[in-house]
């Protein structure tokens, strides 16, 4: 590979997870928003020699996955489309704006997470880790669906209570 392959290889890793979880935002349909990424990053590839290396590659890429979203919605004029193209900018901007406080939101929920007690912790990693069913983490912990949906749920607040006070702190 040269390296301008190996440069755009980084950068489009790099900023992967943002620019799905953007399209993915915005477009209803998985298939279709998976189709859209992919067109993305053809477009992306082909029109790197376009993009400066040191700017930000996410917010180009972005406006790219935004201009395919548009595309896409124009060639599905016949199907109702719940947004104009209006409030999907507006809605774009939005979401690429709550985007870039991600990476300070993982890290106060990391510290967050680490200050549950094991118990609490334990039902946030079988649920949201493991990915079970609250049927099969009350199986699991031998307790009530009802008795895990209450508890997931104080434990969904404390931790939201906590990842605000963190950022809320760190920018104070």
């Amino acid at each position: 590979m040269d390296d301008r392959t190996t440069i755009f290889l980084e950068l489009l890793t790099a900023s992967e997870r943002s620019l799905s979880l953007y399209v993915h935002s915005l477009v209803p349909r998985d298939s279709a928003a998976e189709d859209i990424l992919q067109q993305t990053k053809m477009l992306l590839w082909k029109h790197f020699d376009d993009f400066t290396v040191g700017t930000n590659f996410l917010a180009w890429a972005r406006k790219t996955a935004f201009h395919q979203i548009l595309t896409h919605r124009r060639h599905k004029k016949r199907e109702h489309l719940p947004l104009d193209e209006v409030s999907l900018e507006a809605l774009g901007a939005a979401v690429s704006e709550l985007a870039s406080d991600i990476p300070e939101r993982h890290e106060a929920l990391r510290h967050c997470l680490a200050r549950l007690p094991t118990e609490h912790r334990q039902l946030v990693h079988l649920r949201y880790f493991d990915d079970l069913e609250i049927d099969q983490v009350a199986e699991r912990l031998s307790r009530t669906e009802a008795a895990v949906y209450r508890a997931l749920s104080r434990v969904r607040m404390s931790l939201m209570e906590c990842v605000q006070k963190q950022i809320t702190s760190e920018v104070g």
